[in-house]
C-alpha cells in the first residue's frame, strides 16, 4: 500500500478534501450523541474529534460547560458525558463522581437502633440519572446521524453525477470460472441473479457476498453478433481473500496517463502517443471498442500501425503511428509444460475431446517448445486446422483442432493463474522444472542445467522504481514455485512489466541462488504493447431532487446492508485479511477524491454506513454494546451489576485493541494478505 501521495505538496487540495470528509463522518456521529444528550439534560463535559491521549491535543476551547477540541490521535472522536466512561480503567472512578450521597453519615445510628445505611442517587444531570428510553436515544443518535449523513452525501453525489463502471466484461482470467463457461471480453452482463441492469460493483458484491454461491450464480449476457441473450451459471472459486469468477473491469480506446507503461513499451511508442489519444483504427481497420483493440493486437505480435484521433488547441486530427514489435524479456529458460487444468465449454478443444489432465506433447508433429510463447505462435495460425498430440495417462492421442482467433492478450501477473491458449480453449500449467537452457542466455551463463528445479523467483526493481509513474513493480516481489504454487507463468508475465535494470534471483532445489539480468529476445515478441487505457465509465445523474433522493436512499440502503453481508461472510466466504484499517481507509479516500468529488461523496456514504453498522454491533464499549445493557436494564427493571459491566468493558476493550492492531498490521504489510 503506497502513501507517497501524502507527502506531495501538489496534492494538498485533495488531502484537504479527504481530511474534511473523514472528519465530517466522525463529527456527525458525535454530534448526534451530543445534541440528544443536551436535549435530555445531560452534562456534556467534552466534545472531541480525535483522542486526547495523555492529555495531548492539537486545539481546544471552552464554551459554556463543554470543552471542545481536536485530539492528537485521529482515530475517531468522543463526547464525554457526566457519569459515562468507556475506559474500563476509569469507569469505577466516573461512577463515583456521578453519585450524590444522602442519609446519615456512615456509622451514625438513630436512637435505639442500628446504624442507618448510606443511600446513593446520581447527579440529575448525569447520563446515569436518565431513564432507559432517554439513554437509548442518546446512544442510538450517533448511528442515526451517520445514516442521515450517508443519505445526504449520496443524494448530493447523484445530483452532481456519479461515474459508474458498466457491467461489461473487460478481461477474463484463464482457467477461472468465467473463462471455463465461455465468457469473453466485450460481453455485456444484463442480469446477475435477480439484479437487472447491474453495475460492475453489483457483479463483485453478487459474487463475493452472494448466498449459496456453491450452487452457482446465474448470469444473463448480451454478446455482439448474437441475436439472443446467453445464459450462464458460474460457480465462483475461492482464490485469494474472497470468491471470484475472474472478470476484469472494462476499458475504453482512450489512452490514459501515461499512455504507454514505462516498463512495457515497444521502442519509441511512448514518445509518439499522448494522453487522450483515441485509437480509431489498427492496420487500417476501424475499431469501435477496447475489445477490438485487444483482439487485433492478439494476432499481431509483429509491427502494426494504429490511427489515433488527437484533440489539441488547433483542433482534432487523425495521426498514423507505427508500433514496432515488442521483444520478450527472457531469462534463457524453457520450462516443462504441465497438464491442462481447464477446457473451455464449446471451444475447439472441447469439440476435439481434449480433457482436463491431458498434457500437450506435439503440434503438427513438432515439439511444443517454450510453453510461454505457444499462445503467440498459435495466434499467428488462427483459422488453420492443426494436429495436436496429447499424453493421457500411458496413451498418446492425436486430435484435429480448428484454431479460432484469440480474443485478448491480457497479461496474467498473478499467482496460481495458468497459461491459456484462447485459440484452442485450454488453460495449462507451466512447471518449475527446467526443460531446456539457452546456452548464450542469462541462465546458461549462470550455469543452470536442464533438469534443475526452481523453487522461488524474486524480482527486484531498480532503486528509482518508487518514483516511476506507471511502474508495475515498485518493490522486490518473491513468487514461490512448486506443485502447490505453479507460478512460472506469473514470473514470466510480471517480468514483461518490469523496468529496465530489474534483476531476477532464482532459488534452486539445492538451495543455490543465481541472480540474472533479463535480456530482450531477438526472435520472440509480446503482442501486448503496454498501452494504458482509460477505464470505462458512464455518468448517472439525477434529473430532479426527487430522483436524487431516491437514488441517495437506494445507495444508503445498499451500503448499510452490504456491511452486514460482508460481516456475515467473514471466516467463511471472505478471509479476515480482506479487512482494511484506518490507513487503508485513508488510501481509498484519497484515490476516490482523485477520481472526482462525487466519487469522494459516494465513498463517504459507504464509510458513514460502515461506521453506523459497526458502532451498533453488540460489542462492549461500542454503541451496540451499550444498547444491549440498556435493553437488559429495561426488561429486568434494574441495571446489570457494576462488576459484570466492568468485566464486559474489559473484554470489549481488549477485543477492539486486538482488532485495531490486526488491521494496522495488514495496512502496513506486517501481515501478508496472501491466504
Amino acid at each position: 500500500m503506497s502513501f507517497g501521495w501524502l507527502f506531495d505538496l501538489y496534492n494538498w487540495g485533495l488531502i484537504a478534501q479527504v481530511a474534511v470528509g473523514l472528519g465530517m463522518v466522525i463529527f456527525v456521529h458525535e454530534l448526534g450523541h451530543f445534541l440528544v444528550a443536551k436535549a435530555c439534560g445531560v452534562k456534556c463535559e467534552k466534545f472531541y474529534l480525535g483522542f486526547d491521549i495523555f492529555g495531548l491535543k492539537l486545539a481546544r476551547f471552552q464554551w459554556g460547560e463543554t470543552e471542545y477540541g481536536i485530539g492528537i490521535l485521529p482515530l475517531g472522536g468522543y463526547v464525554k458525558m457526566l457519569g459515562q466512561e468507556d475506559n474500563p480503567v476509569k469507569a469505577a472512578e466516573e461512577l463515583e463522581r456521578a453519585r450524590i450521597s444522602h442519609g446519615a453519615p456512615a456509622g451514625a445510628a438513630p436512637a435505639g437502633g442500628e446504624p442507618a445505611p448510606e443511600t446513593s442517587i446520581f447527579d440529575p444531570r448525569s447520563y446515569l440519572a436518565k431513564s432507559v428510553p432517554k439513554r437509548m436515544a442518546i446512544i442510538s443518535a450517533g448511528v442515526i446521524m451517520n445514516v442521515i449523513f450517508a443519505f445526504a452525501m449520496a443524494m448530493v453525489a447523484y445530483g452532481i453525477g456519479v461515474k459508474e463502471v458498466p457491467c461489461v466484461v473487460g478481461s477474463v482470467l484463464p482457467g477461472s470460472p468465467a473463462w471455463k463457461v465461455g465468457l469473453r471480453p466485450g460481453d455485456e452482463v444484463v442480469q446477475i441473479g435477480n439484479v437487472r441492469n447491474p453495475r460492475f460493483r453489483d457483479l463483485k458484491s453478487g459474487v463475493v457476498l452472494g448466498n449459496n454461491i456453491e450452487q452457482g450464480v446465474p448470469f444473463v449476457v448480451r454478446r455482439e453478433g448474437q441475436p439472443d441473450l446467453l445464459h450462464f451459471t458460474i460457480v465462483p472459486e475461492k482464490i485469494g481473500l474472497a470468491p471470484r469468477v475472474g472478470i476484469g473491469v472494462p476499458e475504453t480506446t482512450t489512452l490514459a496517463d501515461p499512455p504507454v507503461l514505462p516498463a512495457m513499451p515497444a521502442e519509441g511508442a511512448g514518445d509518439k502517443l499522448k494522453k487522450g489519444d483515441v485509437i480509431v483504427a489498427i492496420d487500417g481497420r476501424p475499431v469501435a471498442s477496447y475489445t477490438d483493440v485487444d483482439r487485433a493486437m492478439a494476432t499481431h505480435a509483429d509491427s502494426l500501425s494504429i490511427t489515433v484521433r488527437r484533440t489539441t488547441e488547433a483542433g482534432t486530427s487523425d495521426v498514423l503511428i507505427d508500433l514496432p514489435p515488442r521483444p520478450l524479456k527472457q531469462l534463457g529458460l524453457v520450462m516443462e509444460i504441465g497438464p491442462i487444468v481447464a477446457v473451455q465449454k464449446e471451444s475447439p478443444a472441447a469439440a476435439a475431446e481434449i480433457e482436463k489432465g491431458d498434457v500437450l506433447e506435439r503440434i503438427d508433429g513438432q515439439a511444443i517448445g517454450n510453453p510461454e510463447t505457444l499462445a503467440a505462435r498459435l495466434a499467428a495460425r488462427a483459422g488453420d486446422t492443426i494436429t495436436v498430440t496429447v499424453r493421457r495417462g500411458d496413451q498418446s492421442l492425436d486430435r484435429s483442432i480448428a484454431l479460432r482467433s484469440p480474443y485478448d492478450v491480457t497479461p496474467i501477473p498473478e499467482a496460481k493463474v495458468p497459461a491459456a491458449l484462447n485459440g484452442m480453449g485450454v488453460a495449462f500449467e507451466v512447471t518449475n522444472r527446467v526443460a531446456e537452457v539457452v546456452a548464450d542466455g542469462p541462465a546458461g551463463r549462470a550455469g543452470i542445467k536442464p533438469g534443475a528445479t526452481v523453487v522461488s523467483a524474486t524480482l527486484t526493481p531498480p532503486e528509482d522504481a518508487e518514483t516511476r509513474k506507471g511502474a508495475a513493480l515498485r518493490k522486490a516481489k518473491t513468487l514461490p514455485l512448486g506443485p502447490d504454487a505453479p507460478n512460472w507463468t506469473a514470473v514470466c508475465e510480471l517480468l514483461q512489466m518490469t523496468l529496465p535494470d530489474t534483476t531476477v534471483t532464482l532459488t534452486l532445489a539445492d538451495n543455490s541462488t543465481m541472480t540474472l539480468k533479463p535480456e530482450l529476445s531477438r526472435t520472440e515478441f509480446n503482442p501486448d504493447r503496454g498501452l494504458n487505457f482509460e477505464p470505462m465509465f458512464k455518468d448517472r445523474r439525477a434529473t430532479s431532487a426527487l430522483e436524487a433522493a431516491q437514488l441517495g436512499a437506494d445507495e444508503t440502503v445498499e451500503s448499510v446492508t452490504q456491511v452486514y453481508r460482508f460481516l456475515s461472510k467473514i471466516g467463511t466466504q471472505i478471509s479476515p485479511k480482506g479487512m482494511s484499517g484506518p490507513l487503508g481507509i485513508l488510501n481509498v479516500a484519497y484515490y476516490s477524491a482523485s477520481s472526482g468529488f462525487s466519487d469522494l461523496l459516494i465513498f463517504l456514504t459507504m464509510l458513514s454506513a460502515n461506521l453506523a453498522v459497526l458502532n451498533f454491533l453488540p460489542i462492549p464499549l461500542l454503541d451496540g454494546g451499550h444498547m444491549v445493557f440498556l435493553i437488559y436494564e429495561g426488561i429486568r427493571g434494574k441495571p446489570a451489576s457494576e462488576r459484570i459491566i466492568l468485566a464486559f468493558h474489559y473484554a470489549g476493550f481488549f477485543f477492539i485493541i486486538g482488532l485495531m492492531t490486526f488491521v494496522f498490521m495488514l495496512d502496513l504489510g506486517l501481515i501478508s494478505r496472501t491466504p
